[in-house]
């Protein structure tokens, strides 16, 4: 099992894996339109060239940036991939200049385990007043805000 950049080839099987998370409202959806526009920022899991998990890094602001779409495919939960798809994520930040990386998430025990912290929603104004405002869930948010600091 090898972690690689997303390539336009892998968007179908990206956007099928995600869709079953979204439909259980886990992970928000994202269009096919979304995953090629943001396409150098996700991270794929491959064992004979079958996507096991996915994941995005997304740049924030100067030095944040966030872990979305963080999904593994169900016949292979459990087994690490989604950790090292974080720690993948992690340790590649600093090339970006991001030294904090964030998550809002329902899986809090999955991020303590990677070194996460939760953190007041309020103290991360550039994912808020980024996507928050945006999302179906504004005025009911459940998730909860994990922060790693790099270095």
């Amino acid at each position: 099992m090898d972690i690689y950049h997303a390539v336009t080839s892998d968007v179908k099987d990206i956007y099928k894996l995600i869709q079953i998370y979204a439909e259980k409202e886990i992970v928000l959806p994202r269009t096919y339109l979304s995953l090629y526009q943001h396409l150098q920022c996700l991270y794929v899991m491959k064992e004979n060239n079958k996507i096991l998990g996915v994941a995005g890094l997304h740049v924030l602001g100067q030095d944040l940036a966030e872990i979305r779409s963080l999904v593994v495919s169900p016949e292979h939960a459990g087994k690490g991939i989604g950790r090292k798809l974080v720690n993948r994520l992690v340790e590649d930040a600093p090339e970006l200049g991001i030294s904090r990386v964030m998550s809002f998430t329902y899986e809090t025990e999955f991020f303590k385990k990677c070194g996460f912290e939760i953190v007041a929603k309020e103290t991360l104004p550039e994912k808020v007043w980024v996507d928050c405002m945006n999302c179906p869930k504004f005025n009911c948010c459940d998730e909860v805000a994990m922060i790693k600091y790099i270095g």
